[in-house]
């Protein structure tokens, strides 16, 4: 499996632990930078080209998955769910990590360089690319109900429980 890597330079550290530990595991890891410590650098710049890098190779039927890396994990995940066809599960624990695989069938994992140690770190991500997705048919049905929101706009219908119930009716 290959896994795509990109940071900001909260994450340097981390993504070159990854590196050397994922190589180890036996994954092809393709590091999309930063390369030096640049505390000016913008984590949207490296973040984006892994989630796309993921989703191209996932287009043409390649097992890949991503991980991107900042301070909190958040702008990281923020960036990479603007790729079309991504989505990108923040962890912070074995429990979030194995979820957003199983039930989200995420592609990309976003963890916050500051926020863990590297070895809890290190355990999510490695939890997050061994767990496959169930295919259970609830979350396959939810997955879909957001890729056809993210190319069309177009809302899930409310299901008869929530209609007449205030602001969650539909106005168009």
């Amino acid at each position: 499996m290959r896994v795509h890597l990109g940071c900001d330079h909260a994450g340097l550290d981390l993504k070159s632990h990854l590196t050397t530990r994922l190589t180890e595991l036996g994954y092809e890891v393709v590091d999309h930078g930063p390369f030096v410590y640049d505390a000016l650098d913008d984590y949207p710049v490296f973040c984006i080209r892994a989630a796309e890098a993921v989703a191209r190779e996932r287009e043409q039927g390649l097992d890949s998955l991503g991980v991107v890396i900042g301070g909190s994990g958040n702008g990281e995940q923020m960036a990479a769910n603007k790729v079309t066809g991504i989505r990108c599960a923040l962890v912070h624990s074995d429990e979030t990590a194995r979820l957003g695989r199983e039930h989200n069938d995420a592609q990309v994992v976003a963890v916050g360089g500051r926020m863990h140690s590297i070895e809890d770190m290190t355990r999510f991500v490695e939890i997050f690319l061994a767990e496959p997705f169930s295919n259970e048919e609830r979350h396959v049905r939810r997955i879909r109900q957001l890729d056809v929101y993210d190319r069309t706009g177009q809302r899930p219908p409310l299901p008869e429980s929530a209609k007449g119930l205030g602001p969650t009716e539909d106005q168009d």
